[in-house]
């Protein structure tokens, strides 16, 4: 038992390979060879192992940014969760979706009986026995689902959101998956073509911006020596058709500059349901209606935003005092905007959780959306989407109410006249 224990030990920390910013490129490029990969599959794993161990190239390189690299091999530092920051702004959402692709591709890979990423820590092995030097040549994954995140328009969030949803719980159609001809180049190209299809600004970010950042950086290792990258099927032909032409490749640091602000339906939606709410105050105003009218459209604002954001932490299945926070505070979600429903209800979820950094380690491991909902740090951000999505719904809700109740404006009509 010892035995095995100092083994597993001794394995942990497997190199300290090249970060992609710490490449200093002299001399003339040399061969580059690009081994596309399945990262559910055991045959890319034999595949990959096998590659090196013939071609011995000088360098391994891997599709793996610093974070990656360290999650894969067990390595990640121990630091402070900062739940505050994680509940503000976009990071709540995007978040959640990363939460959710890897849960999905952990089922795939599951189901194939391999681990994701087994293809790479594979490369890395071999590398270290055949004696090469190991680089990770990706783009660091958050500044990857910032710009994703970033790119997309609010339908293209809405179709991803039903799209992961049932895959996430165990719903839709079972298909068979061909594990074996994912790698095929006519497959990679036709998933690829669909993915553009439904958002060609996200595809852009996740392949083609990436695909130029580790061609980028597989031109700079060749200078060093001869390099075999391992990357991911999808990104083979591109990254080939870029180093065919390396002076038109963009520079790393375009590639890893995190989105800038921009006005976007969101922040459009929020500041009109902003100006909706007063033009509703300056109507009860100018009718001449009663301070005791006031007083019923406030408590409508307060009732409904309330009881739909409580029900949305009720559904994520969280804390009761997380739920009665929700519903005192949901009211103030367009007044306040940087402290909605979801950051106050996240907050006491959080507080009464206890989150750790095992626990963002454990959603790894998780088998089934159950064990998810059981884990204290997935449960604290769900609580936080849930109550904020249950106060949107109040919004709507609580001003056709205000002005149906009140007379101001027949919601009704109004809609009939619009369209």
């Amino acid at each position: 038992m010892e035995n095995s224990e100092e083994k597993k030990e001794t394995a942990a920390p497997l190199c300290q390979p090249y970060i992609a910013g710490q490449i200093q490129p002299s001399g003339e490029p040399h061969e580059i060879i690009i081994v596309g990969t399945a990262h559910v599959s055991e045959k890319s794993v034999q595949e990959v192992t096998k590659a090196i161990e013939e071609l011995r190239p000088d360098i391994v390189a891997v599709e793996l940014c610093p974070g990656r690299y360290r999650a894969l091999t067990g390595q990640e530092e121990e630091r402070e969760i900062k739940i505050s920051e994680l509940l503000s702004g976009k990071k709540l959402y995007f978040l959640l979706v990363q939460m959710f692709l890897a849960y999905i591709q952990k089922k795939i890979g599951d189901e194939m009986g391999v681990k994701p990423g087994s293809e790479m820590l594979a490369a890395i092995e071999t590398a270290q026995r055949t004696g090469a030097k190991v680089a990770l040549v990706d783009r660091e994954v958050g500044i990857t689902i910032q710009r994703f995140w970033s790119a997309m328009g609010i339908i293209d969030k809405i179709k991803l959101v039903f799209a992961l949803a049932p895959a996430a719980l165990g719903m839709g159609d079972e298909e068979d998956i061909d594990i074996e001809t994912i790698t095929q180049d006519d497959v990679v190209s036709q998933m690829i073509s669909e993915f553009r299809k439904v958002s060609p600004a996200a595809a852009n970010v996740l392949v083609d911006e990436r695909d130029a950042y580790i061609a980028k950086n597989l031109y700079k290792l060749s200078k060093e020596g001869k390099v075999l990258a391992v990357v991911g099927a999808g990104h083979k032909e591109g990254i080939k058709k870029l180093l065919a032409h390396p002076e038109s490749i963009p520079t790393i640091e375009m590639l890893s500059e995190e989105p800038k602000k921009k006005i976007t339906f969101v922040r459009v939606f929020g500041a009109a349901m902003v100006l909706i709410m007063i033009a509703t105050i300056g109507l009860i105003l100018s009718k001449g209606y009663s301070s005791q009218n006031l007083l019923l459209a406030f408590g409508i604002w307060f009732v409904v935003h309330g009881v739909l954001s409580c029900l949305g932490v009720v559904l994520a299945r969280g804390h009761p005092l997380s739920a009665l926070t929700a519903l005192l505070m949901a009211w103030m979600t367009n007044l306040v905007p940087f402290a909605g429903a979801g950051w106050f209800a996240g907050m006491v979820e959080a507080w009464k959780r206890k989150p750790t950094v095992s626990d963002i380690k454990k959603l790894a491991d998780v088998e089934t959306f159950d064990d998810m909902m059981k884990n204290r740090f997935f449960k604290v951000i769900l609580v936080a989407a849930m109550a904020n999505v249950g106060a949107l719904a109040g919004t709507f809700l609580s001003i056709y109410i205000i002005w149906q109740r009140l007379g101001l404006i027949n919601p009704t009509e109004l809609l009939k006249g619009i369209i």
